[in-house]
């Protein structure tokens, strides 16, 4: 079977400062560019899957350029729509040890915080595809941006399309009038697969699991089994509740893993300890990336596609810039043990 991955959402400039340098010390800054569906979608086309992004962007260089480096690692643009007057941007200060990173958002008024219902012709768009993916992060941007998500969701379900979504609670985002808990439970509801952590299902719906300290460095995967429960029961379409789980020992060192709840089953990954992070932002887009290529890989094997995402995002750990630009035989690799990092030649 041919699959056909499209995902929906903001993709933006990113301006990082060199290396561990401070905002205020830094008198460059790196531009690429990065955002949860792009990330997703780049991860998948690298591992061979045919994938489109639609997203909307203005009529600009900058824009022309971001839309090249999508076409430059194989991600389909044809349904991304012109208009507007600026692409969304986004600065980063990457963190060190005790001191965390930080992000800063220069987004409002974007071109795709100005899409409005009607705008993108869906059934077009789904058009031979067999998977849809959306994050917490469009609906945040605008309520015109939620309703299109929306109106996606709609489609992909009446075509028998799977839906995917990340929750990815961005509190800073939610400004145009209305919570994430007032707009999400309608647009999960919609979904097939639902990927979070133990902070998007407490700010978003209030779920928690009980006696974490993710600051800890270990984090109990047994505690999430509840928390799956309970989105599961919130979301009876849902058929695989996703948690990632990561344990904060420093800004460069992490514990990584994630359970997948099937509604009866809770499978849990290997934990990785990732000491050296080189990039840490896209992390979870890469597990999603990971994830979505091995539930359509391996369709009756939850443990090997939980562990391709864990895999997968371990390597992302390692690369700087949004995007996960691994092959799948480095997953399969390191799947299989090699964490030696010995010169490939």
């Amino acid at each position: 079977m041919n699959n056909k991955v499209v995902t929906f959402g903001e993709i933006m400039l990113r301006l990082a400062t060199p290396g561990f340098e401070r905002f205020s010390q830094s008198r460059q800054l790196n531009a690429t560019f990065g955002g949860g569906e792009a990330n997703v979608a780049v991860s998948l086309a690298n591992y061979g899957i045919k994938t489109d992004f639609v997203t909307r962007l203005p009529k600009n260089d900058i824009a022309q350029s971001c839309i090249m480096d999508l076409r430059k690692y194989n991600v389909g643009t044809d349904h991304i729509l012109i208009g507007g007057d600026r692409i969304g941007i986004y600065f980063l200060e990457t963190g060190a040890v005790a001191r965390p990173s930080k992000v800063i958002y220069d987004r409002a008024n974007s071109a795709i915080a100005e899409i409005k219902p009607g705008m993108v012709d869906w059934d077009a768009v789904f058009e031979g595809a067999t998977w849809f993916h959306w994050t917490g992060i469009t609906p945040a941007i605008s309520e015109g941006a939620a309703l299109a998500c929306k109106e996606a969701i709609a489609v992909a379900n009446k075509k028998g399309i799977t839906v995917s979504t990340d929750l990815n609670f961005r509190k800073n985002l939610w400004k145009w009038g209305k919570k994430a808990a007032e707009v999400m439970p309608e647009l999960v509801a919609g979904c097939d697969v639902i990927l979070g952590n133990e902070e998007d299902a407490e700010k978003v719906f209030g779920i928690h699991p009980q006696g974490v300290d993710v600051t800890s460095g270990h984090v109990e995967a047994a505690a999430y089994e509840s928390v799956c429960k309970q989105l599961m029961e919130r979301f009876p379409r849902a058929k695989k509740i996703i948690i990632t789980l990561r344990g904060s020992i420093s800004a460069n060192h992490n514990t990584w893993s994630g359970v997948l709840f099937d509604g009866k089953k809770l499978t849990q990954a290997p934990t990785y300890n990732i000491t050296h992070i080189v990039d840490r932002v896209g992390g979870g887009d890469s597990f999603m990336g990971g994830l979505i290529y091995g539930l359509l890989t391996y369709p009756q094997d939850d443990q090997k596609a939980l562990n391709f995402a864990v895999a997968a995002s371990c390597l992302k750990h390692t690369i700087y810039g949004d995007f996960n630009l691994v092959t799948v035989g480095e997953v399969e690799n390191l799947m299989g043990g090699d964490a030696s990092g010995r010169v490939s030649r």
